[in-house]
């Protein structure tokens, strides 16, 4: 069996950044940046007042000098004239600085009568005064390829006068479940069925990590009829199998793909739950083929598939991010395979007790789940208390 951190290895470094497009400004929150946004503009473009107040020259307003105001210099509406001795001009916050002027009299540290303005505290060079170029200047790179776009980074493209950007596509990826047994929700179940749950669970991870996912219809137990259904899925950046990876009589993914050219690079994961894994290409089609068990399921797409989705969007090659946390129960000593327990976390988040029941076909288990224990192969026997490595569901999405 393959150690899981070689598996991810393999399937990660078999995989490339899918193409690029380009979308509207406010389209491309979440994605990632094909390539990098670089300042259009200075920001600020002149040197502005931070406060409203009046533009005076600081040697003139003094405690107790008298100014003279000779006009007034709105955001958005500069002052055309030149500040003089004794002169100020009234000004508000995000306006160019008036020629002449270079300090801000607050308003609050003055007093008007008409055009003549008392200064109540002296005034320092440059104070309250935004320099051009403070946020950033034209030809600054702003934001690296590479870097999954948030909000903040949206507002400041749009600062930067960007209302494109060029973003790598949603990866697509293909999702096949198989088995005689399972029948989509909603529909009548056959004898001995059950509802098939893998699809959408996958579905909605694919969708939260970034990607655009294609739910086939559900394949039987039957050769041909995966086969087809594979070669359907073709087109994607990566096709998803679930169910049929193990060596039943019924387990008949590699069976069905064989003839179509299937090249099997690994399959079997030192891991539980998930140890039928199955990594290859179909044609020019990555395929990973996950456990038909639903937990099994969705902890190998926590461990390989979101880091495999990151490659695939443009971002850097990477584990499935870990923390650290507390065992809130003693752990006894693992066997030859990294377990992944799933765990509660307590209301600060600092203490990871796992259920007592880690059978991997109770999906209601991993809902309440808050993360997962990873417990390296051969781990020896944890007092509660003990430090453990978890993976942290919830800044997942999933």
């Amino acid at each position: 069996m393959l150690a899981v951190a070689e598996a991810r290895e393999r399937i990660l470094s078999a995989l490339r950044p899918v193409g690029e497009e380009v979308v509207p400004l406010p389209q491309a929150v979440g994605r990632v940046l094909a390539r990098p946004v670089i300042a259009r503009l200075t920001q600020p473009p002149a040197a502005v007042s931070a406060m409203d107040g009046w533009a005076v020259r600081a040697a003139d307003a003094q405690a107790g000098a008298m100014l003279r105001q000779i006009g007034a210099a709105p955001a958005g509406h500069p002052f055309a004239g030149q500040v003089g001795p004794g002169e100020c001009v009234r000004i508000f916050t995000g306006a160019f600085l008036p020629e002449g002027a270079d300090g801000i009299l607050l308003q609050e540290e003055a007093s008007a009568d008409g055009v003549l303005v008392k200064v109540q505290e002296s005034v320092q060079p440059g104070r309250w005064i935004r320099p051009a170029g403070l946020d950033f200047t034209a030809g600054e790179t702003l934001l690296p390829a590479g870097r999954r776009l948030t909000a903040r980074d949206i507002g400041l493209a749009a600062a930067a006068n960007h209302p494109w950007l060029t973003v790598h596509r949603r990866p697509r990826i293909g999702i096949l479940a198989t088995g005689d047994e399972i029948a989509l929700p909603g529909e009548p179940l056959p004898a001995g069925g059950i509802v098939s749950s893998n699809a959408h669970a996958l579905a909605a991870l694919v969708t939260v990590a970034g990607g655009e996912a294609l739910v086939l219809p559900i394949a039987p137990d039957d050769p041909a009829a995966i086969a087809a259904l594979a070669r359907s899925g073709q087109g994607c950046d990566l096709l998803l199998t679930t169910g049929g990876a193990s060596v039943g009589e019924h387990d008949l993914v590699q069976k069905a793909l064989g003839p179509e050219g299937f090249a099997l690079d690994f399959w079997k994961i030192a891991m539980r739950p998930g140890k039928p894994l199955i990594w290859g290409r179909l044609g020019g089609t990555p395929l990973l083929g996950l456990p038909g068990n639903p937990v099994s399921a969705l902890v190998c797409a926590v461990v390989f598939l979101l880091p495999a989705l990151a490659v695939l969007s443009g971002l850097p090659a990477a584990p499935t991010p870990t923390d650290r946390a507390l065992a809130g129960a003693a752990l006894p000593q693992n066997d030859r395979r990294e377990d992944y327990l799933r765990a509660r976390l307590s209301a600060d988040g600092r203490v990871a007790t796992p259920f007592p029941r880690q059978d991997s076909s109770m999906l209601a288990t991993l809902a309440r789940a808050d993360a997962l224990i990873i417990r390296p192969p051969h781990a020896p026997p944890l007092p509660e208390g003990a430090e453990v490595e978890v993976i942290r569901l919830g800044p997942l999405g999933i």
